[in-house]
């Protein structure tokens, strides 16, 4: 397999992009990193040598801007998504059309390989406009680069991650957290460096190409029992966690998702609806030699800030 030389990434300045770009500078890659406000990825370039990571305003939107990015790329990377709409970023423009484009233009541009990172929600009969979308971006993906690798992870989480992160940071400010639906909705949370192995391998492997991979982690959990793993890990595991039916989340999605920070919109209840776990029958992680990390492994080394007192808070000196 010829190495790669050069590799453009959209969306590299993002949670699962440092540890993609981070592992393709160390593989001795060029790597062009593409994002809206390319400024934010300034910490990335320390991950290689002078003038190996690149950041490159630009929006997938634009034809121009997306084919000289990919121009003499041995890999072509879309991390690019949102979770919720706001302004001109809406789920059909970047999740279905704006990957159509990437990879469109990546073939035409001649790339070896092209990865999408999807999501395992992707479903053309989702209920949520975010699964629909990520399913009608896949298929493009697919239409115009039979050979592309698509990820599917399930909640992704790490050092940098929106869901422990976000939820224990709540408790600083909310006197309970809200369990939608009760809480029992599945989740199979997969470490950002899992994923990042993931796409590491998916390039090596030829037998990846043209295959869809979901990502989850060794453990199936509720959405509860995510919670308060995450209450045990900060020394709050008595914090007032409050069931709220799907009917009442929808009716406060309908105004949260109009204030600033959209901690919840009415697409994310319905994403909530369905589990979000591996499927039966699909390739995962072990399928490119990869061993899920859990999540009791990890957070611990990042959530102690939530922590009264850190890490070793309430521990008796030896």
């Amino acid at each position: 397999m010829a190495p790669i030389r050069r590799a453009t990434v959209f969306g590299g300045t993002g949670f699962i992009g440092r540890y993609i770009v981070k592992r393709l500078a160390q593989r001795g890659a060029t790597v062009i990193v593409v994002g809206r406000h390319a400024w934010r990825g300034n910490y990335l370039q320390p991950m290689g040598d002078v003038g190996q990571i690149a950041l490159v305003d630009g929006d997938i939107r634009d034809d121009a801007v997306v084919s000289a990015a990919v121009q003499e790329a041995d890999l072509v990377v879309n991390l690019v998504g949102i979770l919720a709409e706001s302004g001109r970023q809406r789920f059909e423009a970047v999740q279905h059309e704006g990957a159509g484009r990437i990879a469109r233009t990546a073939a035409a541009a001649g790339a070896r390989h092209v990865l999408h990172v999807s999501a395992i929600g992707a479903d053309p009969a989702s209920p949520a406009a975010y699964g629909r979308s990520k399913a009608a971006g896949e298929a493009a993906v697919r239409a115009a680069c039979p050979g592309a690798v698509i990820l599917r992870p399930s909640i992704v989480f790490g050092p940098e991650d929106q869901f422990f992160n976000r939820f224990a940071a709540m408790t600083r400010l909310s006197p309970f957290l809200p369990l939608i639906g009760g809480g029992r909705t599945k989740f199979q949370p997969v470490y950002v460096g899992d994923v990042a192995d993931a796409a590491m391998a998916a390039i090596d492997e030829p037998a990846a190409a043209g295959q869809t991979y979901e990502l989850g982690g060794p453990t199936v959990y509720t959405f509860e029992e995510l919670i308060r793993l995450m209450l045990r890990e900060i020394g709050r595991p008595g914090f007032p966690l409050v069931p709220i039916p799907f009917g009442l989340a929808t009716l406060q999605a309908a105004i949260l998702e109009h204030l600033p920070g959209q901690l919840l919109t009415r697409d994310q209840v319905k994403l909530l609806k369905r589990d979000n776990v591996v499927s039966a029958d699909a390739k995962t992680l072990a399928d490119l030699g990869i061993t899920p990390t859990a999540p009791e492994v990890i957070i611990e080394s990042y959530l102690e800030r939530f922590r009264t007192g850190g890490r070793h808070a309430g521990q008796k000196p030896a």
